[in-house]
């Protein structure tokens, strides 16, 4: 699980060291289709994590969560993360 720790924060830093410069372009009134670029990299950076996040999850938490007994708990959680994907 430290591996993929270390990887979500990795990409976390990213996004917001993306969100600050897009800040600055902003602030600094910079072309706004390259501001857009750079928002659309950060939606990219996001997906990227939460793939990131959801597979760690599954993996782990769904898995142990299954061993535990609590198999509908864990359906009801899937079922919930599949309805804010599709918002």
């Amino acid at each position: 699980m430290q591996a993929d720790k270390a990887d979500v924060l990795k990409r976390l830093n990213y996004i917001e060291g993306h969100l600050k410069g897009i800040r600055k372009m902003v602030e600094e009134d910079q072309y706004c289709v390259d501001i857009l670029k750079q928002t659309y990299a950060v939606k990219r950076a996001l997906d990227r994590l939460d793939a990131l996040v959801v597979s760690g999850h599954l993996k782990h938490c769904v898995k142990n969560g299954i061993l535990e007994g609590r198999d509908e708990e864990v359906l009801t959680e899937l079922d919930q993360l599949f309805e804010l994907s599709r918002r």
